[in-house]
């Protein structure tokens, strides 16, 4: 069987779906993954002799892409199967996608794409490639394989991977920024897995410190603010993240309170966020009255939160200051107030 599918869309708006960042794009793939019952997601990024990134391999364990509806999954673009229902048929989790946007994105990563997926279909295993081109977004080619693969489940490989894939070499920064994405997700699902490049994506492995809080606001509702403190910078670090009480992100938006140059991520959690993200109302963010409540508690929350970390790291520098002093000879106190007096002089001059 080998056949093309064509996209109902201008192949210009496609192209505008394509020129999401590398880590937007693999956040998007894993989406998909997690959307067909995936309990196990792996992305690998291969690079040549020179290190430079050549291909991004995104795999799961999942149901697969029914070769019955691939018209309907890859050529109606806005018309995703999941606007039927809110969860997945097998583990009954909740569902991200909603418009089928996202399998462009893969193009963020490379000009060639290909999904290899392997179905059931009845008692039998199925498997196809759909293959498509950046240079011409609109057409995906379908194609039998020879042989079924061993189990369910699809594998996303890019080539010819754009220049800014390099980024994703940083390990460290993208499994940080990754473990902030999916923490809730993982947090309400502890049997999904992701690996990034054999690193388990967990906040677990990559947090510094977790605290929560609960807040009210004015019209007698109240929610619940997470906030997790990273062990490392990342791009992504100081937002603020509306969540259902399943764990499912809804908005994001920068939190706006200095954090002392500590890396985190505030989770506000409420079972009112799903509504009012139905109502287009958290997009709005400060122009919505509600909205604008749930925001200034979180920030009066996370000033506070962040002046008492403040205050505990002074005391704690007090403390090891006053051990290491009563510690000195009277000559090295002599020497390092000497060394005291020379900075205060010399900051004077500026």
């Amino acid at each position: 069987m080998s056949r093309q599918i064509y996209v109902q869309a201008q192949a210009d708006h496609i192209a505008s779906l394509a020129k999401a960042t590398p880590l937007a794009a693999i956040e998007e793939l894993v989406w998909n993954a997690l959307d067909a019952d995936a309990r196990e997601v792996r992305i690998d990024v291969i690079t040549n002799a020179l290190g430079a990134v050549t291909a991004v391999r995104v795999s799961d364990d999942g149901t697969g892409i029914d070769v019955l509806k691939a018209d309907s999954t890859f050529g109606s673009l806005g018309g995703s199967w999941k606007r039927l229902g809110s969860e997945t048929p097998n583990s009954r989790r909740r569902l991200h996608g909603r418009h089928g946007r996202g399998r462009f994105k893969a193009f963020a990563l490379g000009s060639s794409a290909e999904w290899r997926t392997t179905v059931r279909i009845g008692g039998d295993l199925l498997s196809y490639v759909i293959s498509g081109e950046l240079a011409n977004p609109g057409v995906f080619g379908l194609e039998a394989a020879a042989q079924p693969g061993p189990g369910t489940g699809t594998e996303v490989y890019v080539t010819g991977a754009c220049a800014n894939c390099d980024s994703l070499l940083d390990a460290a920064s993208t499994v940080q920024a990754l473990a902030a994405k999916f923490a809730l997700y993982l947090k309400s699902y502890p049997d999904v897995r992701i690996y990034f490049n054999g690193l388990p994506v967990t906040p677990v492995i990559v947090q510094r410190k977790t605290s929560g809080y609960t807040i009210h606001i004015g019209n007698g509702a109240e929610a619940r603010l997470e906030v997790i403190e990273w062990k490392c910078k990342f791009p992504g670090a100081g937002r603020l993240v509306f969540a259902g009480t399943d764990g499912f992100q809804l908005h994001e938006q920068p939190a706006g309170v200095r954090s002392g140059g500590v890396p985190f991520t505030a989770y506000l959690v409420s079972s009112r966020f799903p509504e009012l993200a139905a109502e287009n109302a958290l997009v709005m963010d400060e122009l919505n009255p509600e909205v604008r409540m749930y925001i200034d508690e979180a920030k009066k929350t996370l000033k506070a939160h962040f002046l008492a970390e403040a205050d505990d790291s002074i005391k704690a520098f007090k403390k090891e200051w006053k051990a290491k002093i009563e510690s000195f000879s009277d000559k090295e106190i002599d020497t390092l107030l000497a060394l005291l007096k020379k900075a205060s002089a010399e900051r004077k001059k500026i």
